[in-house]
């Protein structure tokens, strides 16, 4: 139930100051998820979910980076996105494109692409490397957009990246047999130099993660939130940050 206005204003700053800066994530993961079904709740089509839900990106970044945080991943799209119906699908990297040329041109993110750009169409490819060219330079809060992304296909890559160097450097498949190691593995993932994400959050109500992050949020915290992406706020998103800072993180200890 939403608060009336003026004690919801308040319940949020008393929210955000409960937050013990101590306890913040420094990397936290979003699966953007229910802009279909947002848009199916109004009647809408499915290009209208995906736009609303594109419009929400740049608000969450500026929540983040107001927190301190240093790393997002943002899930646009995965692998198996790419078998949605031509139409949508013609309209989904269309939506994507124009927002991440947004978020480019704000000046105030800097980007970095992860997923498997061979599964996607040049034009968009193109795109979507010059946003990352453009942004390179800037201070700001590290994005990850994650498009035409999988867990099993960026591990796959991670290997195949890992052997092709362990090759160049002469090594031999037995040599590679005896002294691969998870270090190995984690030097070749997309996110490679980035710390892990502490904290993973799904929106929607889906009670998965579906392959998100797998190597790198092994020990992640997750946090599902009922909400659409679309209707997602910044009490939700305080609310996952406090639920973090409350979790006892063992580690495997």
């Amino acid at each position: 139930m939403r608060l009336p206005h003026p004690l919801y204003s308040l319940y949020e700053r008393r929210l955000a100051a409960s937050l013990p800066e101590a306890s913040m994530p420094r990397h936290v993961g979003v699966i953007l998820d229910g802009n279909r079904r947002w848009a199916r709740s109004f009647g809408e089509t499915a290009a209208t979910g995906h736009r609303r839900g594109a419009d929400k990106i740049a608000e969450f970044l500026g929540w983040a980076s107001d927190l301190g945080i240093e790393v997002v991943t943002l899930w646009m799209l995965s692998t198996d996105n790419l078998a949605r119906s031509e139409a949508e699908l013609t309209d989904l990297l269309d939506i994507i494109s124009d927002a991440v040329r947004d978020l480019a041109e704000s000046g105030r993110w800097r980007l970095r692409i992860v997923g498997r750009l061979d599964l996607l169409p040049a034009r968009l490819v193109g795109e979507l490397q010059d946003a990352v060219a453009r942004t390179s330079a800037s201070d700001g809060l590290q994005v990850n957009v994650a498009v035409g992304y999988g867990g099993r296909h960026e591990i796959a890559d991670a290997v195949r990246s890992y052997l092709r160097a362990a090759e160049a450097k002469g090594a031999t498949l037995a040599d590679l047999a005896e002294k691969i190691d998870v270090e190995d593995i984690a030097e070749h993932l997309y996110t490679k130099g980035q710390p892990d994400p502490e904290l993973v959050i799904r929106t929607s109500g889906e009670l998965r993660v579906g392959g998100f992050l797998m190597w790198q949020s092994a020990h992640s915290e997750l946090y599902f939130c009922e909400a659409y992406w679309p209707d997602f706020r910044r009490v939700d998103f305080l609310r996952a940050l406090r639920d973090f800072s409350q979790r006892e993180r063992r580690i495997g200890r």
